[in-house]
């Protein structure tokens, strides 16, 4: 679909009267379309290296694994997938008739009030919480299928490296200082992982490689007022991606905790999460977690240039441009703090 289309989807009659007045909100890979009591997810039509949403046979198949993995954590939420039509110029979604054109993730509508980040700028989330997500996570992580797949160093590298394909938008829009970064944090993670490989390996042998959520961090966490976290929108469009090391998993929350200010909530949430569930054993594995963190922000400053390419002129590009400079500012700190461990041992 297009931009267009969509705006004619949820402009259209048939939309309004049977899903009411409806918000979008887009991602740099998805149409949201948020109606009175359901949410409909699109994709965007988008090729990158990380995914391929180019047809729809494609857009059809990952919607329906999005819904089959997130109902592991998300049952209450996730409905069904549901297609949309487009007949004489006119659009309809889930019931309709004419040519299938896309499809669509129906879900339940959530309270967005309660979505966590929201509630982390507002400092409303506390010990309390984080006692939940832990223990929701351990059970998950415990119950989840483990990987066969061995690590590759040089896939682990690449992924870390993907972040190169920034680099011209970061050096053009925020300085060639941070470009810069981007380079040594490149070299700086191709030298760590051929140094702690061993471990790496030796984890996934001892079974901590798992199919888990992949995208683990606060936007993707509804905190209702009498109920357990909802943690939703897993990585359904790359097994690589969300088949991973539970530390890694981890780091991506409390690098996002971190990201807000929050590091000794992020510290009580490690070390609870840790006795439900112990993942760290040594050292070594407190390097890879702080590894996987500064991994972790990579993917945000990533992904956030990313849509920020996609944007024209304007307000909305400055405070993308800002949210990205935010992640390469972290990125710049763990760069520093490991340096700085790594040369104590």
């Amino acid at each position: 679909m297009t931009n267009l289309q969509i705006q004619q989807l949820i402009e259209s009659e048939f939309f309004i009267n049977e899903y009411g007045s409806t918000k979008l909100v887009e991602t740099h890979i998805s149409w949201v379309l948020l109606a009175k009591d359901f949410v409909f997810k699109i994709k965007k039509p988008h090729h990158y290296s990380f995914l391929d949403f180019s047809t729809l046979p494609n857009r059809k198949y990952y919607c329906e694994q999005e819904l089959k993995l997130n109902q592991r954590l998300a049952p209450e939420m996730y409905l069904m997938v549901v297609p949309v039509f487009e007949k004489e110029n006119n659009l309809s979604i889930e019931s309709g008739s004419g040519e299938i054109i896309d499809y669509a993730v129906k879900m339940r509508r959530m309270d967005e009030t309660r979505q966590m980040n929201l509630l982390l700028k507002k400092g409303e989330v506390g010990e309390v919480h984080m006692d939940f997500i832990a223990q929701q996570l351990a059970v998950f992580h415990k119950q989840a299928e483990r990987v066969k797949e061995i690590p590759e160093l040089n896939a682990m590298q690449a992924d870390f490296n993907d972040i190169l394909i920034i680099k011209g938008f970061v050096e053009k829009t925020i300085g060639v200082a941070k470009a810069a970064m981007i380079n040594g944090a490149v070299g700086f993670s191709d030298d760590f992982l051929n140094e702690h490989f061993k471990r790496i390996i030796q984890r996934h042998k001892e079974g901590f490689n798992i199919d888990g959520h992949g995208d683990l961090y606060s936007q993707n966490i509804f905190l209702p007022k009498k109920y357990r976290p909802v943690i939703f929108d897993c990585i359904e469009f790359s097994d690589h991606l969300r088949q991973l090391d539970v530390l890694n998993e981890l780091a991506f929350f409390c690098m996002d905790l971190e990201y807000y200010g929050e590091n000794e909530l992020a510290d009580y949430f490690f070390k609870k999460y840790n006795r439900k569930n112990q993942c760290v054993f040594n050292q070594e594995d407190i390097n890879l977690f702080n590894y996987y963190k500064l991994y972790r922000a990579n993917v945000r400053a990533k992904v956030g240039a990313l849509k920020a390419m996609q944007m024209a002129e304007g307000e909305q590009l400055k405070r993308q441009i800002k949210f990205v400079n935010d992640y390469l500012e972290l990125m710049e700190k763990y760069l520093k703090e490991m340096a700085v461990k790594l040369s104590d041992l």
